[in-house]
């Protein structure tokens, strides 16, 4: 039997005890809390920040880092910088067109920012799929200008038939507003209603104007399942000749799915992260699919985008929840209140298991309710301190200073160990020294985390 050794971590730096051949070391996470975002922050000009995609998605420059290596190649031969038996993980989810204007008969312009459903919903494929009307969390732009019990209306042709989409303001929130949109025909879903209506909403930071190319390259090639409001970018670079290139490698592929929000661009305004909120995101995760991590558990499991990486990590900490408390948590899954809150996975460290009991709970779990696909809610937030507990690598963009996103690259390649300085920021001076294009539509990298 084997003894398992908890190591300790001290600001940041892990202290590991020297263990024997038959010894588990698992570590007990530092909180980040008092990480000071100052800290992970550096210079971006403007003219790095693609404002629009390259004209073929695997053209764009690939950074690779490994043990303080780094190397540059092309998205389209990514495979060959991938070993065999490898799995890929991908986010399916599709982004929807959540951004809505609707012109006053006084001329004024009022935008309504679809965010996510409102919580009467069991998840976001329900809420996509509702005909008729549905209650939504919204921005609202101009909202000083909207008048209490005034109907908002839209109306298009599309089709040979008029569609009219209205909007009714419901109540105001902290940082929210709950907009009732109902619809003719009634017939239509509101994923449709959306399509035929809405705008894709580019990230904030691509100032300019939505184009028609964007309905198509601000989206994967696997995109399947409506509810994102902002890609998963990582994927943006992927095309059916890079798939079947891993398929002749024998490098597995399988999906996630994390509709990620708005929250994805909010900026970390606090000074430490114990007063950052982050935003909690939807994920559906199929049974054959965490099987399929349990088999590839010894091999490298490779994150593509942080959105299919807070997936999978969140999977072994809902496991471990699952393992620790007591047997009425299990009926909580069949009804998407099993959920992971922003600082559990730190408290929850103490209570180490291996990845592959963490995820057999979770099968059990569904088992016992008769589920096929695990939906529920994240809102982990992975920072230095964090210790990686499935995924081996990270296929990602280059993202904002400041960004909850750097600090989870942070996080996973830790420090550059020919240096000692942090590796996140000697692979972002190589590539803002090197001419790599940064954000949604810029360049990206394949990151191996850590001593991996």
């Amino acid at each position: 039997m084997k003894r398992v050794i908890y190591s300790e971590t001290h600001k940041n730096k892990r202290l590991y005890f020297r263990p024997s051949p038959n010894t588990t070391v698992c570590c007990i996470m530092t909180n980040p809390k008092n990480l000071s975002i100052n800290d992970y922050t550096y210079s971006l000009p403007e003219e790095r920040i693609a404002k629009y995609p390259l004209a073929e998605r695997d053209a764009s420059k690939l950074l690779i880092y490994r043990k303080g290596k780094i190397d540059e190649d092309v998205y389209k031969n990514i495979a060959e910088h991938i070993a065999e038996n490898s799995l890929l993980v991908f986010n399916n989810t599709k982004v929807v067109e959540a951004r809505l204007l609707f012109q006053k008969l006084t001329g004024g312009v009022i935008e309504i920012f679809c965010l996510e459903p409102h919580e009467q919903y069991a998840d976001i494929t329900t809420a996509m799929l509702q005909k008729e009307k549905v209650w939504w969390q919204c921005l609202v732009g101009g909202a000083s200008k909207w008048k209490a019990g005034q109907i908002l209306e839209k109306k298009i042709q599309q089709d040979g038939q008029e569609i009219i989409l209205s909007a009714r303001y419901v109540e105001k929130r902290k940082e929210t507003f709950v907009i009732e949109l109902s619809w003719t025909p009634s017939a239509l879903s509101f994923a449709e209603v959306l399509h035929y209506t809405g705008a894709i909403p580019l990230p904030p930071y691509i100032k300019r104007a939505v184009e028609k190319s964007d309905q198509e390259r601000y989206q994967t090639v696997y995109a399947h399942f409506d509810g994102s409001v902002a890609a998963p970018t990582a994927g943006l670079h992927f095309t059916d000749h890079i798939f079947n290139h891993l398929k002749e490698k024998n490098i597995q592929t399988d999906f996630v799915t994390l509709h990620v929000g708005a929250g994805t661009f909010k900026p970390v305004k606090s000074e430490t992260m114990q007063k950052h909120e982050m935003h909690a995101e939807f994920i559906d995760v199929a049974r054959t699919t965490i099987e399929n991590i349990i088999a590839n558990l010894k091999n490298n499991i490779i994150a593509v985008g942080t959105t299919s990486l807070r997936t999978i990590e969140s999977l072994y900490w809902l496991g471990v929840k699952l393992s620790t408390v007591n047997s009425q948590q299990s009926t909580a899954v069949s009804d998407n209140s099993f959920n992971l809150s922003q600082w559990e996975a730190y408290e929850l460290s103490g209570k180490y298991i291996p990845a592959k009991d963490a995820l057999n709970a979770l099968l059990n779990c569904m088992n016992e309710n008769k589920l096929e696909r695990l939906v529920t809610k994240t809102q982990l937030l992975i920072a230095p301190g964090y210790d990686f507990k499935i995924v081996k690598g990270l296929i990602t963009n280059f993202h904002q200073p400041q960004s909850t996103l750097l600090l989870l690259v942070a996080a996973l390649i830790g420090d550059d160990l020919p240096t000692g300085q942090a590796g996140w920021r000697k692979v972002y001076d190589h590539a803002l020294q090197n001419d790599f294009r940064f954000l949604s539509y810029g360049d990206g990298s394949l990151l191996w985390k850590n001593n991996s």
